[in-house]
């Protein structure tokens, strides 16, 4: 497996200072984001500025692997505004051309939300209706993953849609194709299962992994806690990742909250995640 970490796990700074900070670390790759307006990766973003992104990680010895995005909190793939919905899948596009040009495998996509309150509060969306305009949604897409190939990978998040195992991996199914699979957030399992029966009943779906790890008795996103100061049984983990034949990125996505020696979350996941796989 190889050993990467999200964007948005680290302080403020540029991209460089970032994929320089990753490699001191010792990670092996950086997953990036696309945002809608300001950053250095966004939905105007150009073939030449993203090459420069890309000789920068090159020239340092970062490895660019996904493209993530915070954009389905305010776009979401089964808004009943049918503009909304093609807004998300110009997202999707978007996230698989940038992918495409940077050299990187997958992008993360939420496939849809039912209720968060973090992000539309008091907003309830009907979860049959949901998972149907998900589906065509993703439907739409597919075909741009399968031209780029670049895969697109769902991610399981707090949002109250796709909350078993069987009902991600039947999602998956129906949309039948290679290029659509599961990103599995394994302190996102936690809320409401075991990441480990997730990996079992997922298995050659699973097409990128995030670490993060919860403390139940916290509770609510205070339950996000530094890699194995949590709830999260990463030998079981492990054990089915490897059961699966799992090989590809492991990608820790944390909460950069430390009001002192902000950088310092950078080395501690770096450490906690060679621990986890046996690296040391």
């Amino acid at each position: 497996m190889k050993k990467g970490i999200s964007i948005w796990s680290f302080p403020a700074g540029t991209l460089k200072e970032s994929f320089l900070l990753a490699k001191d670390a010792g990670f092996e790759g950086v997953e990036v984001a696309l945002d809608e307006g300001t950053g250095e990766i966004t939905l105007e973003s150009g073939e030449k500025d993203l090459l420069e992104i890309k000789k920068q990680a090159d020239e340092i010895g970062i490895e660019l692997y996904s493209v993530a995005t915070g954009l389905y909190w305010s776009y979401f793939l089964n808004d009943e505004d049918e503009t909304v919905r093609q807004k998300a899948q110009d997202i999707v596009k978007k996230q698989l051309e940038v992918a495409a040009v940077l050299g990187c495998e997958s992008i993360l996509v939420i496939p849809g939300c039912v209720n968060a309150e973090f992000a539309a509060p008091g907003k309830v969306y009907d979860y049959l209706t949901c998972y149907e305009r998900s589906l065509e949604s993703v439907m739409k897409v597919k075909s741009y993953a399968e031209q780029y190939k670049v895969q697109i990978a769902l991610e399981n998040v707090w949002n109250k849609f796709l909350l078993s195992p069987m009902e991600m991996r039947d999602f998956i199914d129906k949309v039948g194709s290679d290029y659509v699979g599961s990103y599995l957030d394994i302190g996102n399992v936690l809320a409401n299962g075991f990441p480990e029966h997730w990996i079992r009943a997922l298995g050659s779906r699973i097409k990128k992994v995030h670490f993060k790890d919860y403390r139940m008795e916290a509770g609510g996103l205070h339950g996000f806690v530094d890699l194995l100061a949590g709830d999260v049984n990463y030998p079981a983990v492990m054990e089915e990742l490897k059961k699966i034949g799992y090989d590809g990125w492991v990608s820790a996505e944390m909460i950069p909250n430390y009001k002192y020696y902000t950088e310092t979350i950078i080395y501690n996941t770096s450490n906690a995640m060679d621990r986890i796989m046996g690296r040391r």
